[in-house]
């Protein structure tokens, strides 16, 4: 499978603190969301090198980690709706059941 080569973008952490974009921890990411789901190897590297092209697209060279995530979990709703409540519950850091709860009846509003 290709690798898409990335120019050098900087992730703006929550805290303001920059780091460059890994692509392997957004496949790590991606890998536990989608543990035991119907989802292959080169379909998460077309994801990840999808996710990569809309970054790039963006013209910017640092991106805050919430566009990151933003994306992530738009191409995660259409693909598989348990690894978009996974990611998710990480994403936003869901601290109670009741967050969960709170996520999951919003599913159908779309």
């Amino acid at each position: 499978m290709e690798r898409v080569q990335l120019r050098e973008i900087s992730v703006i952490k929550k805290d303001g603190k920059k780091e460059l974009f890994d692509r392997e921890k957004l496949t790590r990411s991606l890998r536990v969301a989608l543990q035991k789901r119907p989802v292959d190897e080169d379909q998460i590297e077309r994801i990840v090198n999808s996710i990569q092209r809309r970054l790039e697209s963006l013209g910017e060279t640092e991106v805050p980690s919430k566009v990151i995530g933003e994306i992530v979990m738009d191409v995660l709703a259409d693909l598989d709706q348990v690894a978009y409540v996974r990611f998710a519950s990480v994403y936003r850091n869901f601290r109670e059941a009741k967050d969960f709860e709170d996520f999951v009846g919003t599913l159908g509003d779309d």
